[in-house]
């Protein structure tokens, strides 16, 4: 069983997609986190960021079982991510490895931003997260405040529109629902709220 969850930057996908994949008891990766992992390298590295080439060869060479959140969730991290997530070289390098992984016996859970229109387009229930870009926004605040870091909320509004126009215009599997994904707005929901539809949306989908 495959489920796909697609949706913009703290949509609250991610979380949704973890309590999904221990509901279905099948694994989960964060695509999101396999781009800041060849981020990461190149800053460490200290590789431009728009060399491809380079970018190419460190998605090849990424450990799925390696990939820390915590490290990975870095505001630097991830602006450095979108953008090499334009790269046709990278998205080929970590589609190969992305594919492989929901394809593992028992299938698993993949959220990203394309994985019901290119990474899994014949995954077995696709959900298509959003929220304003207001919420999403306070929820990234609060996030980086919780860890004890600051944040300014209107800087990470401006980032999170900013973010949300590269993602969308991008040339190369531009974030977009699928044309048989279930939408599921959080903006107003609790996360148990939301489980709990986001796991009746996919009962929908299976029965059908």
């Amino acid at each position: 069983m495959i489920i796909a969850i697609d949706g913009p930057a703290a949509s609250g996908k991610g979380t949704l997609s973890r309590r999904l994949a221990d509901w279905y008891h099948i694994p989960h990766l964060d695509t999101g986190l396999t781009f800041r992992a060849v981020a990461k390298s190149m800053l460490d590295a200290a590789i431009p960021l728009d060399d491809e080439t380079q970018a190419a060869k460190a998605a090849r060479n990424i450990d799925l079982s390696r990939l820390d959140k915590a490290v990975l969730s870095d505001h630097a991290i991830g602006e450095a991510a979108s953008r090499i997530a334009v790269m046709p070289g990278v998205r080929k390098a970590l589609l190969d490895i992305q594919r492989k992984f929901a394809n593992q016996p028992g299938g698993a859970v993949l959220d990203g931003r394309d994985i019901g229109t290119v990474v899994c387009p014949k995954a077995d229930a696709k959900l298509y997260v959003t929220a304003s870009p207001v919420a999403r926004a306070r929820r990234r605040t609060d996030e980086i405040t919780e860890r004890g870091g600051t944040a300014s909320f209107n800087t990470i509004l401006e980032d999170v529109r900013k973010r949300d126009e590269r993602d969308s215009f991008r040339s190369v599997a531009p974030l977009r629902p699928a044309e048989d994904a279930h939408l599921l707005d959080t903006t107003e929901l609790d996360i148990e709220t939301a489980f709990q539809e986001a796991v009746d949306l996919i009962e929908r989908a299976l029965k059908s």
